[in-house]
């Protein structure tokens, strides 16, 4: 029995013609094919600048950065989400502070960001885990004026609340180009903004602090993107649309299979999801996560509940977060999935 990947990218003959092109080209980095890229990302989330970086952490690192955060600093963050998202908070000297999540959505809770706000609370990092965007009216409803809101749509392009497009609602958004992604690089990230001094600073400091050649006003990284990777994403954008409506057929089919076995992810009602993920909810989640192994059918846990790794361990109970980390299920989730597949996928879940 053929074995069914959890997550496989959209790569073809346009992306590796493209690579060609930048082989032939012989600029492999720092060309035109990097700022191509950044117009391509910045047409797609509606918004003015868009800086390309090696990976979605760099893209959090530097936002955080970008905002002058640093230690004696707070940034509050979701108790459920990637690692990275607190990591790259930890990592510029601040102090990364969980908020507890809507174990439903798998979102925020602007409630428990409210609770833990103090006089050194310098941004919020709100995440649209998996591709469902925040309820951002509520989250900004709670956080006071001069706290800075930086999304985390690191599984969000495409995706809108409201009608605007994740990535164009906090003073900067981090996106990701890792293959689990609906736009890939291989590996990758950008920064948006639509502040120009935001952007010059994430553009200082992911070219090893250079303002311009000569001047050097801080030290910086080397979190470049070279072209032989935005080769790969200018396609790949340019098929946004088609990508994204190839995924909600997918949901759709998953819905219907298992719409009334677990519980199903969604967007809010006037949302657009980014469906990075189809991640599910139930109980047992271990249980189904080593059936669907059994049957050849990769699977994989939602992402972390962060309290529950050492570096966050002393924060305090989470139980949104606890709730979350135990249920979520993460399923086989690409454009290459048949009907096939899907029911195979169903069959187990559903006699479970």
């Amino acid at each position: 029995m053929n074995e069914i990947r959890l997550a496989r990218p959209d790569v073809g003959e346009p992306e590796a013609e493209a690579v060609l092109e930048v082989l032939r080209s012989g600029q492999l980095t720092m060309g035109a094919k990097v700022e191509e890229f950044e117009r391509a990302v910045a047409s797609a989330v509606g918004v003015t600048h868009a800086a390309a970086v090696s990976s979605g952490t760099a893209a959090l690192h530097l936002a955080v950065l970008a905002l002058g955060i640093g230690p004696g600093d707070e940034v509050i963050v979701p108790a459920y989400t990637f690692p990275a998202t607190a990591n790259a908070v930890e990592l510029c000297g601040a102090r990364a502070v969980l908020a507890d999540v809507d174990p439903e959505t798998f979102l925020v809770d602007p409630g428990s960001v409210a609770a833990v706000l103090t006089d050194r609370t310098r941004a919020v990092m709100a995440v649209h885990l998996f591709g469902r965007p925040v309820d951002w009216e509520a989250l900004r409803s709670v956080v006071p004026d001069g706290v800075a809101l930086i999304e985390d749509a690191a599984g969000a392009l495409g995706a809108s609340y409201r009608g605007v497009h994740c990535g164009a609602l906090g003073a900067l958004a981090c996106f990701s180009f890792h293959p689990r992604k609906i736009v890939t690089t291989g590996e990758g990230g950008a920064v948006t903004t639509d502040d120009p001094d935001l952007d010059a600073a994430v553009r200082r400091l992911r070219h090893h602090g250079w303002a311009e050649l000569g001047s050097m006003p801080t030290p910086g990284f080397n979190y470049r993107l070279p072209d032989i990777l935005c080769a790969i994403g200018i396609p790949q954008i340019a098929q946004l649309e088609s990508l994204l409506a190839a995924r909600e057929q997918v949901a759709r089919g998953y819905e219907l299979r298992l719409g009334s076995v677990v519980l199903t992810p969604r967007a809010a009602e006037g949302d657009r999801h980014g469906w990075q993920a189809y991640v599910v909810q139930l109980d047992r989640r271990d249980d189904a996560l080593r059936a669907l192994r059994a049957e050849g059918i990769q699977a994989q846990i939602g992402t972390w509940a962060l309290h529950g790794l050492d570096p966050y361990r002393t924060q305090g109970a989470f139980p949104g977060a606890d709730r979350a980390f135990e249920r979520a299920l993460a399923l086989p989730f690409h454009t290459q999935l048949t009907d096939s597949d899907l029911d195979r996928v169903g069959e187990v879940l559903t006699h479970l």
